[in-house]
């Protein structure tokens, strides 16, 4: 079952056929992921197949990670699949 870490606090986790992985990068649904681990950020990226990302800062157990969790909220047609969904990096960690 995917999980993803912080501090050994589960933000997200998902069963194996509810992710979407691109990229080797595992997106989560937003319903698996627990938004009281999560804060806007105004950091922003844009790839050139899958769009404009939007990112959060992801806190817990007093550990803080700055834009360690991204999303699409407007993916290309090309990246359909990961829209309502967020990924996680920088400290959070990921096991599939």
């Amino acid at each position: 079952m995917p999980t993803a870490t912080l501090n050994g606090v589960v933000i997200a986790q998902a069963a194996d056929d509810e992710v979407v992985i691109v990229e080797n990068n595992v997106y989560f649904p937003r319903s698996a992921v627990n938004p009281d681990y999560l804060q806007p950020s105004s950091h922003t990226s844009r790839c050139p197949w899958k769009g404009l990302a939007s990112y959060y800062t992801v806190s817990a157990d007093g550990h803080t990670s700055e834009n360690a969790a991204w999303y699409y909220p407007a993916p290309f047609e090309a990246a359909k699949e990961i829209q309502d969904r967020i990924a996680f990096w920088r400290g959070v960690e990921v096991q599939r």
